[in-house]
This record gives C-alpha cells, sequence and structure tokens, in this order.
C-alpha cells in the first residue's frame, strides 16, 4: 500500500501556532494536500490529548488512530536544554508512539522532569541520553527522532547549539536511533556529503504551525499499513517500502544562509568565512545556517550519492505556485478559490505537484500554473535563500522572463 505520511506537526497548544490546528481542520486539509498518516504532534499536552482520546478512534491493531477518513500517528516533540562538558546544548526530539496507555507512560516520567502543561512542545532539562534511556524503559516500540537536525538554534547538528557527532548526544543509546529529520533548510543531497549519516534513514515532515502547511515535506511509504512495519522500515533503511521523501527547495528555509535578519545581511558560507563570522553591518557574531554547517561537518563534494541513498522529489507549495503565477498574495481570496479549483479538477496537492502527468496538467489547470508546476518539477527556478528565521523566496517565472528579455534583445539587434 503506498501512503504519504507527515509526521512532525504542532496543536493549537503550542506557542505561535494557528488556533486552527485542531483535529478537524487537520482532518479537512490532510485530505486536500493527500496527507494520508498526520502525525498528531503535541501528545505531551494534557489538553490536546484530551482532544486526541475525544475525537480519534483506533484503527484496529495497526497503531494507528483515525478521525473520519484520516489517519493520525500518536506523536509529540521535546525541547531538551541542558549543560553536558560545560557547553549548553539545545535539542529538539520527535517522539513516535502506538498507543495512548504508552503515551501515557511517557507523559507520567517526562513530568517529573519538568513541566509538561506550559507548552505544546515542553522544555525540559533532561539530556538526549537520559531522554532515550527513560523512554525505552518504557517500551521499545517508542520510535525517537532527531528533530530538524541543522537548525541552528535547537538541533542535534545546530550552529550554535549542537553536538559534531550523533555519538556524542545519544551515548551508549545512538544504536536506537536509527532515523533523522533533516528539516526546511536541507535536502537529502546535503546530508549525504557526510559518510557517518550514511546508514540512518532520512525523514522529512512539515513541522507544520497551521493546518495549510502540513504536507509541505512528507514521506511516501508502499508497506503494510501499521505502526510497527514503519517502525521497522525506518530501521532498515529499506528503499523498497520507503520509495521517496517529498522537501522544500532547502533555499526557501528559513536557515539556509549566513546573516542576520534586523541587519539585512544574508551571506554564503564562502563569504561568511571571508568575514571571518562577523556581520559587516553590526560587527557581532552571524548566525550561520544549515549550509554552512552542513559543510563544516561534510567529508564528501555536494553530488555523491550514498549507495543505499532513499531518493526525493522538491516542490514549492501549490498556493505559492498560483500566487506568483497570478500576481497577487497567496493569501488573497482568489489564489485560495484557484487552489481549491485545482484540487476538485486534479486531485490533491501532492498528487498534483509530483506525480499528475505534465501533459495532464494543462489540460486541468489554466496554462500559466500549469507551467509554473512544471518549471518546478524541471529545478528551473531561482531562489533568494532564507536566513536568520526569515523564509527564503522562490521565483519561479523569472527564467521566463530572461528568456523573453533574451528574444527582445535579439529583435531590437535584427
Amino acid at each position: 500500500m503506498e501512503f504519504v505520511a507527515d509526521f512532525h506537526i504542532h496543536s493549537k497548544y503550542s506557542r505561535a501556532t494557528s488556533r486552527n490546528m485542531d483535529i478537524p481542520n487537520l482532518t479537512k486539509w490532510a485530505r486536500l494536500k493527500g496527507v494520508d498518516l498526520v502525525g498528531t504532534g503535541d501528545f505531551t499536552h494534557h489538553l490536546w490529548l484530551e482532544e486526541l482520546k475525544q475525537y480519534l478512534e483506533p484503527k484496529g491493531k495497526s497503531g494507528f488512530y483515525f478521525h473520519k477518513d484520516v489517519n493520525f500517528i500518536l506523536s509529540g516533540e521535546i525541547s531538551s536544554i541542558y549543560s553536558q562538558n560545560g557547553k549548553v546544548y539545545r535539542v529538539h526530539n520527535l517522539l513516535m508512539a502506538p498507543s495512548f496507555e504508552i503515551v501515557e507512560e511517557i507523559n507520567k516520567m517526562l513530568s517529573a522532569h519538568g513541566n509538561i502543561a506550559s507548552d505544546g512542545r515542553p522544555i525540559l532539562g533532561m539530556s538526549c541520553l537520559r531522554l532515550a534511556e527513560e523512554l525505552f524503559k518504557i517500551s521499545e516500540d517508542i520510535i525517537l527522532i532527531p528533530a530538524h537536525i541543522w537548525t541552528p538554534w535547537f538541533s542535534l547538528f545546530g550552529s550554535r547549539s549542537g553536538f559534531d557527532a550523533i555519538e556524542e548526544a545519544f551515548g551508549k543509546y545512538t544504536d536506537k536511533i536509527y532515523a533523522l529529520e533533516t528539516g526546511l533548510s536541507s535536502d537529502p543531497a546535503m546530508n549525504w556529503m557526510i559518510s557517518s549519516l550514511d546508514k540512518y534513514t532520512l525523514i522529512s515532515n512539515s513541522d507544520s504551525h497551521s493546518p495549510s502547511r502540513i504536507g509541505r515535506e512528507a514521506n511516501i511509504f508502499d508497506c503494510e499499513f501499521n505502526y510497527w512495519e514503519i517502525r521497522d522500515v525506518l530501521k532498515t533503511k529499506d528503499k523498497n517500502r520507503f520509495l521517496y521523501t517529498i522537501e522544500f527547495f532547502p533555499q526557501e528555509g528559513k536557515y539556509h544562509y549566513d546573516g542576520h535578519r534586523n541587519c539585512n545581511v544574508c551571506l554564503h558560507p564562502d563569504e561568511t568565512r571571508k568575514n571571518k563570522g562577523i556581520c559587516p553591518a553590526c560587527k557581532k557574531p552571524l548566525t550561520k545556517g544549515v549550509l554552512y554547517r552542513v559543510q563544516e561537518l561534510a567529508d564528501r563534494d555536494y553530488g555523491y550519492i550514498p549507495e543505499n541513498a532513499i531518493g526525493y522529489k522538491s516542490m514549492v507549495p501549490l498556493d505559492e505556485i498560483i500566487s506568483e503565477a497570478k500576481g497577487i498574495g497567496k493569501q488573497s481570496k482568489a489564489v485560495q478559490k484557484e487552489y481549491l479549483d485545482a484540487i476538485y479538477n486534479a486531485g490533491s496537492e501532492l498528487n498534483i505537484l509530483t506525480k499528475t502527468p505534465t501533459k495532464d496538467l494543462y489540460s486541468h489547470l489554466p496554462e500559466r500554473i500549469a507551467e509554473g508546476i512544471r518549471l518546478v518539477r524541471e529545478k528551473k527556478i531561482d531562489t533568494i535563500p532564507g536566513h536568520d528565521g526569515e523564509y527564503g523566496v522562490i521565483k519561479i517565472f523569472n527564467q521566463e522572463k530572461k528568456e523573453d528579455t533574451k528574444q527582445d534583445q535579439q529583435m531590437t539587434l535584427f
């Protein structure tokens, strides 16, 4: 069975999230997006947990739950901030569990280490090693995955708060870590530059804070539809059962390049090194982004593909393509109407972006929108990279304008 899974989202009980992050809205948007299995997010929060129990029903003995025709997997995220060997580390970890009973045990354990009621993503003083130790005492079925591993401030390898190796964080429990979440600002090709990551399964999730953003990154499986099957697929890195990931172009992520948002400074790592890591505007240390950090730990050139690598497809969200095609903001009613019309005529968003044959796009969608999707598929785009917490910008029709300009120049010459 082929299906789309997005394991990492947040609920309305996390900071800076939409009030619409509830089960009815997630169900609605999962249908529009074409996401078959959605992480619940935030199972550590007592109010959200009660809502989950109210809305979700067990899907047989699969370890999944469902609401209407959309399936959910119990998930949450822990923010660990702690001192180790004289340095402060800040690491986010994604957790998944196959039952409410195990979730209750996890929450009971975590509550002994701090306040898990204050936010959907609780901040605890537990080290990664201690977290792993306590989780696997509860159940070997729990899945523990370092989240968005390159983000500067809160991640396993973050330039401001992370480690240089997985073993430094998880110690004797490293062998129980078998998957890593790449995050929006990196893609698999960047991670393939580091040979020590070859044995890990790379996953991608939306980390969504609003319902319309679920599925912006996701995982495509072709396997039995149950929790333990997914756990085994991740553990064995089985390319026959894990087909590919859906990715942002990493330049669109908030931390791809280096810089200072307030100084309007955005630099490629080469420029950062020339400036010795100092902002040319304010003379303070720059926030080094994901590309810099990947290059810092890399032992291969970009472009190397490991033998056991799981493939990926890069995409731009459909509403962004429509927005640029129409030349108006993606929050406008006209874009929202065009988006829903596209879904009605051509199927779910992810189906439109990744599977619908190009010739059929022109049959079902306005020509300019179909053209935008084609250009994205062919990676004929221009990018303004994100930096220091500011999303990057993808320009889809710039190449088209360049071609028009070239033709105009030729006609003028003629």
